[in-house]
């Protein structure tokens, strides 16, 4: 199996490395692509000694060329950022500034970001399909997951998001009962970065309403929000969703504080600086501090599954196809889906609640109009999007948001 990473110089990738190396002995080519030689420079060797390490016979190579990259692979792999860490500290300042919550993936900077990736993503993914195998799916960990995932599937590709909220929630919900992750499956629901937990299987039984009274105190700083609305829930939110229920005390936290982008530079500079050393043939600690918690064991779960046509059942981005009514069959919806060759189908869910509903088909209106500025720009479809979305919603905000992303986009929007 021949495996592409398109982004291979992110400093993501030796997590990527070690989870092929522990969990994927069929890889007999892991190709790291990325315009960046410096980046490729520090970790392509890494990667090739952290595989190496676990007596992984996969050749490891890196390249800027896209085409040589995926020339016969079996799968190909999306972790993108365009503008890099610079565009997203700018995604996470000047929407504070006409009072929007600053964020990569949510609100005006989620938009911003949508408008940076979605056609880069489209020419990459056409480039892709002429030279990889037939049957090679292309695996998203490109954020906005859900609207990048949507491009690529209504485009024709065949994709799959992939998000780390979900295994995340599994394994600490696995530490707190004392059981093995694979005894534990999640009634996941939502959009992607907009999802709850509605239950939490052991072997079968719903366990939930047990971890949330005996474990709310431990659970809630995962959510970013207090234990009794946790509780009053009765289900576990995701920190995204602290967007939405405690939007303006977020947007005053946020001003004048460092913003992500700044701290992961910082570590990114760190740790290149590690990876540079021809000893380590590990992943560093401060790798664990980067995000991106349990990726490498959800990727590689997925690729297992994909290519072997497992049909086992993944949390993943894909097609609704009915799984939630209120929402149209080609809206990408994140739940549990049934994992094989054909790609992933969603399992029936329990009817959606009204407290999740109306701010899930909120969301993904939204996310109808930011696919539809991305791929055919112009302001008033940024404008639009902007007003859909349930973090905006006013006329004044919306303009004021839609002038700052123009301005502070203009050389990756080629229609502006």
């Amino acid at each position: 199996m021949k495996i592409a990473v398109i982004g291979g110089g992110s400093t993501y990738t030796p997590e990527l490395a070690d989870g092929i190396g522990r969990l994927l002995p069929d890889v007999t080519d892991l190709v790291l692509v990325d315009p960046d030689p410096d980046r490729l420079a520090a970790v392509g060797p890494v990667s090739a000694r952290i595989m190496a390490a676990h007596d992984h016979p996969a050749d490891v190579s890196w390249t800027d060329s896209v085409d040589e990259g995926t020339e016969g692979a079996d799968a190909v792999l999306f972790q993108l950022r365009i503008g890099g860490q610079a565009a997203r500290h700018r995604d996470e300042t000047w929407p504070l500034e006409c009072g929007c919550v600053g964020q990569e993936t949510t609100g005006a900077g989620g938009l911003a970001k949508a408008l940076r990736t979605v056609p880069v993503v489209l020419d990459l993914a056409e480039r892709a399909r002429r030279r990889a195998s037939p049957s090679a799916f292309i695996i998203d960990f490109t954020n906005p997951v859900g609207i990048v995932t949507r491009a690529l599937l209504t485009a024709g590709y065949r994709a799959v998001g992939l998000c780390n909220v979900a295994i995340g929630f599994q394994r600490h919900f696995a530490g707190l009962l004392g059981a093995d992750p694979a005894r534990i499956s999640l009634g996941h629901v939502g959009l992607n970065h907009l999802t709850w937990e509605r239950s939490v299987s052991l072997d079968g039984t719903d366990v939930l309403p047990e971890l949330l009274a005996k474990h709310a105190d431990e659970i809630a700083p995962h959510t970013g929000m207090p234990a009794d609305l946790v509780r009053h829930l009765g289900m576990v939110p995701s920190s995204y969703l602290r967007y939405y229920y405690a939007h303006d005390a977020v947007v005053e936290s946020l001003r004048g504080a460092e913003t992500r982008a700044e701290a992961v530079a910082r570590l990114e500079a760190e740790l290149l600086d590690l990876y540079a050393d021809p000893e380590l043939s590990t992943k560093p600690p401060q790798l664990a501090q980067r995000g991106g918690a349990w990726y490498s064991e959800a990727a590689v779960d997925l690729l297992v599954s994909l290519t072997g046509d497992r049909r086992d059942v993944q949390v993943v981005n894909t097609f609704n196809h009915g799984t939630m009514p209120f929402l149209p069959d080609d809206a990408v919806i994140e739940v549990p889906a049934v994992i094989g060759a054909g790609g992933a189908e969603p399992v029936p869910v329990e009817p959606v609640q009204p407290l999740l509903r109306g701010l899930i088909a909120h969301a993904f209106a939204y996310e109808e109009l930011a696919l539809d500025a991305a791929l055919r720009g112009g302001r008033d479809r940024v404008y639009d999007a902007l007003l859909a979305h349930p973090l905006v919603g006013q006329a004044d905000q919306a303009e004021c948001l839609t002038d700052r992303l123009l301005a502070e986009n203009a050389r990756f929007l080629s229609w502006t």
